[in-house]
């Protein structure tokens, strides 16, 4: 995954921080029509929903680990990212209606309110200290790490709706400055493998991680052979047990260094891809559609530059085909000025929800045959290849001193699969998706 050091990096769809009130109106439905085919298969295994009494949350910290949540007021609901739920849930609500509104999208962009109160929707506590972040609300570093938070929560929760299950969180410290908080779940009903991280550090830059830069173009101008950086973003991976539903990565970061003379560089980095097994046109067309909308509130060349790096980053050179289906990818984003590049990425960031619940809910119950679960694990080992092999950030973390491995390597799948010499046969199903995977396509 393309991650920071530390490996973690990206957003999500609207920030859950904030406390909504309830409306009926101003909000609208991720681009997808597929709801004839959801209305037969969207629901949780074991047919169990989880329903809460509209209201008020009322928020409090507990242990350092998750933050607790009290009971629920009158009249108020909290926003989860841009699935944001647009109506008073109650056990009367059938499962397709329950699936539809999970992924709704709020059409109203989120402003950058109290930080204390914010931070009260988080899986934990922000790395760096409520006070500090108060302090300096206005620094680019303090508005990406609350946006990173943000979007960690709003996407862990979404996730913990469709499967049922619960995150673990773990929180992590650098010695060399910094932490994390990773959040993973692993073997639930509906995802084998799921993994959000945040990450915030801070140091001097190795020289093999400088050199990486250098190489991308990069004039770094250290002092005393030193060059302090921080860097933070959030980053995700998930797997699902079911071949039907395809993985799905996204990160979102930035990264700060300071030069000899005290002047600083920065640029932002990240992107949505996704990975199926089967090739869905429908899918395809709705995930790439939701990104592209994003990119041209900002710029109409975003999405073609974008999807086209998506395609040629994620390519694994010894096998010539990609990874998977691409989405958008872009780095060293530094124009037209700090503000508007910020909030690209806050538009990105807000996509990941609704571009990708719907394909989960869509394809939730869909049977599978052992032999559709074998393909499946060996796509998955040419994933776990590209990781290991290419990907940027793995490399990145892997030469930043005190990285964290487990978190790095959250990306991996638990199982995976390596035949000799394998081919799909010809005019099968596999054979399509290989031949997409050698032949990227435009899919909108």
């Amino acid at each position: 995954m393309t991650s920071i050091a530390l490996c973690t990096i990206n957003n999500t769809a609207r920030p859950i921080a904030r406390l909504c009130q309830v409306s009926r109106a101003a909000h609208g439905t991720a681009d997808f029509h597929s709801y004839s085919t959801l209305r037969k298969r969207a629901f949780l295994p074991g047919g169990k929903w989880s329903f809460i009494r509209a209201g008020t949350r009322r928020m409090s910290h507990a242990s350092p680990g998750r933050i607790s949540l009290g009971r629920y007021g009158k009249g108020v609901f909290l926003a989860a990212g841009a699935a944001a739920v647009t109506g008073v849930l109650t056990a009367g609500v059938s499962h397709f209606q329950r699936a539809e509104m999970a992924t709704k999208v709020s059409t109203v962009e989120e402003e950058e309110g109290d930080i204390r109160e914010r931070c009260k929707s988080f899986m934990s506590l922000p790395v760096t200290d409520i006070r500090v972040l108060e302090q300096r609300k206005d620094a680019m570093s303090a508005r990406m790490e609350m946006l990173i938070m943000e979007t960690q929560a709003a996407f862990c929760k979404a996730l913990e709706e469709v499967d049922g299950g619960a995150f673990k969180v773990d929180r992590w410290s650098r010695k060399e400055g910094g932490g994390g908080i990773s959040c993973v779940m692993q073997d639930g009903k509906v995802y084998e493998k799921a993994g959000v991280n945040v990450s915030v550090v801070f140091g001097n830059l190795t020289e093999e991680a400088a050199k990486q830069m250098r190489s991308r173009g990069k004039v770094l101008k250290g002092k005393d052979g030193k060059l302090p950086f921080c860097a933070m973003g959030v980053s995700s991976v998930i797997h699902p047990k079911n071949p039907h539903i395809p993985t799905v990565h996204f990160n979102y970061r930035y990264f700060e260094i300071e030069e000899a003379d005290g002047t600083k560089q920065w640029w932002f980095g990240g992107g949505t891809d996704l990975t199926p097994v089967y090739v869905d046109l429908e899918d395809a067309t709705h995930f790439h559609k939701t990104l592209k909308k994003a990119c041209d509130k900002h710029h109409p060349k975003y999405y073609p530059d974008f999807k086209k790096w998506c395609d040629n980053y994620f390519y694994i050179r010894h096998r010539a085909e990609t990874r998977g289906i691409g989405g958008i990818f872009f780095d060293d984003l530094d124009s037209p000025n700090q503000e508007e590049a910020f909030n690209f990425v806050k538009s990105c960031a807000k996509t990941v929800v609704p571009c990708y619940l719907p394909i989960v809910y869509k394809h939730l119950n869909d049977s599978f045959t052992p032999e559709q679960k074998d393909w499946q694990q060996v796509r998955r080992g040419r994933y776990v290849e590209f990781n290991l092999v290419y990907d940027r950030g793995v490399k990145f973390g892997l030469a930043t001193p005190g990285s964290r491995i487990e978190s790095i390597l959250m990306s991996l799948p638990l199982t995976a699969r390596w035949e000799y010499m394998h081919e799909p046969t010809k005019g099968s199903k596999e054979a399509e998706m290989l031949e997409v995977l050698r032949n990227p396509k435009e899919w909108i």
